[in-house]
């Protein structure tokens, strides 16, 4: 791999969430701890538009039950997050108060205080090449385990109309925020300096964008992903170490957007 290849991906590696890391390298865990900070921004839609102000959030039962499992997505590694792994909204700053909700869901920090919430690490597993030496060749070996695109999965249920306002405030922030800002994550500062919105489809109410995101000069892309069914939301945040790597860009990870969505359903 190239020296340049190589410092993208430290690059990449700096800003993302250790969850979305370890989850690369498949380590397995407990349930994830709950916290994170209010979203604190202003609702995109009519609030009435989403679940009833009496509704009520899932029990923390009901919602690992609705939260992804190994097997549930082919090829895809799946564990469960361990508080090691979880990132708290305090520790995600940013030079914009308007986008402190998309930084938050971004590093996969929880927006308010839900209910209960869950939090997955989901990692396609490698593909092996066709050709049996490549398989025994280290280096093809390394670039075949970091072409691989890792999700972190976070759910987060929510009495009344909590679901709703959090994903507003998020579309509120994405808008604001689209020609980009500053965070600082994990002591490491790096530039988003694009938000683009891409077509995604799930649950009752679905967004996803591509974020551009640049750190000591070298740009990659990550996705965020929404998706609302009733008072729960799941985010997901996905990152390709080897498209980051070449500065590219990346599919959305249909299968397990699609996955979360028919467990939430």
């Amino acid at each position: 791999m190239r020296p340049t290849a190589i410092r993208r991906t430290a690059v990449a590696a700096t800003v993302m969430s250790l969850a979305l890391l370890t989850a690369a390298c498949g380590s397995d865990g407990d349930a994830a701890k709950d916290n994170g900070k209010a979203a604190g921004s202003a609702s995109a839609e009519p609030a009435d538009k989403g679940a009833d102000s009496h509704a009520k959030a899932l029990t923390a039962a009901e919602l690992e039950k609705v939260s992804l499992a190994e097997g549930d997505v082919k090829d895809h590694k799946i564990s469960k997050g361990t508080p090691a792994d979880a990132i708290e909204g305090d520790a995600v700053t940013v030079d914009k108060a308007a986008c402190d909700a998309f930084a938050d869901a971004l590093m996969g920090a929880k927006a308010g205080k839900p209910a209960a919430s869950t939090q997955r690490k989901v990692a396609r597993v490698p593909k092996k090449s066709d050709d049996p030496k490549a398989n025994e060749d280290p280096a093809k070996m390394l670039e075949a385990m970091m072409n691989v695109t890792t999700t972190l999965t976070t759910l987060a249920t929510y009495d009344g109309k909590g679901a709703d306002e959090a994903l507003a405030g998020l579309r509120t922030a994405a808008t604001e925020c689209a020609s980009g800002f500053t965070l600082t994550a994990a002591g490491a500062k790096q530039k988003v300096t694009k938000i683009t919105e891409v077509p995604v489809k799930g649950g009752e109410e679905a967004v996803a964008w591509t974020v551009t995101v640049e750190g000591e000069g070298e740009k990659y892309a990550m996705k965020l992903i929404q998706l609302r069914q009733g008072t729960t939301l799941a985010s997901l945040t996905s990152l390709n170490l080897g498209a980051a790597a070449e500065g590219g860009d990346f599919d959305l990870p249909t299968a397990v957007i699609d996955a979360q969505a028919a467990k939430l359903a």
